[in-house]
């Protein structure tokens, strides 16, 4: 079920118990210093980069796990596999990522920009998202199921079957953002804001939305997903 709710809509909870006093997310500042060119070949385990430009590299297939990425800057590199378990990426711009099956699982993102990222099945699960922005692009099949998530806004982006499963979502913000099909399976919500998503949709989890806002528009779109969850009918058609 798709929605396309129109900007400034009510705040009401249409019917997940949340208040008009929802609280919007606090966006990350980044200020990146200059930076150097990264020469240095490959990624390595637990590596330490710090103050970097990555510009077009190819990073297809190699092993980063637990390395930390402070006050740099990733520029259409290719991701196909890179394994990135454990990193922590703090103040960075991530630009024009492109790659399937990037693994960020139980990773940490800290005041970070993702702007305009091509990637399928991208692995965060487990994560820790404080302070980012997800802007343009498209991300199919993201999985961040268990993972925290707090002060993030999805922008301007596309979001196809991402999965939420079981993840604790904070002061989030979908603005101007299309979410197809998403899992929101035992996620637990405060401050959520859906209102001015482009297009909502989902595939399982539509009873766990008490902790957000949708506008009136969402709600009407959304009632015959809502009927399915309590067994009847809806506007007389068996659903």
């Amino acid at each position: 079920m798709v929605s396309r709710a129109a900007k400034g809509g009510s705040r009401a909870g249409a019917g997940t118990g949340a208040s008009a006093g929802v609280k919007g997310a606090r966006r990350p500042e980044v200020r990146l210093p200059s930076l150097e060119p990264y020469g240095g070949g490959g990624l390595e385990p637990d590596g330490d980069y710090d103050g970097l430009l990555f510009d077009e590299l190819d990073f297809v297939g190699q092993d980063g796990g637990g390395a930390r990425f402070m006050d740099c800057a990733l520029t259409g590199c290719a991701v196909d596999e890179t394994r990135l378990h454990h990193a922590r990426v703090l103040d960075c711009v991530l630009t024009g990522l492109r790659g399937v099956g990037t693994d960020f699982g139980s990773a940490t993102f800290r005041d970070v920009e993702v702007v305009d990222a091509r990637l399928g099945g991208v692995q965060m699960h487990g994560a820790v998202l404080e302070r980012v922005v997800f802007r343009g692009g498209k991300i199919d099949y993201l999985n961040l199921r268990e993972a925290r998530i707090r002060d993030v806004v999805f922008e301007g982006c596309v979001l196809v079957e991402p999965d939420f499963g079981g993840a604790r979502l904070e002061r989030v913000e979908f603005v101007d953002c299309v979410l197809k099909g998403a899992d929101f399976s035992g996620v637990s919500l405060t401050d959520v804001d859906l209102r001015r998503a482009a297009e909502v949709g989902f595939a399982r989890g539509v009873d766990r939305l008490a902790g957000a806002v949708i506008s009136p528009a969402q709600l009407l779109d959304l009632a015959g997903v809502f009927a399915a969850e309590v067994g009847f009918g809806w506007w007389g058609v068996d659903v």
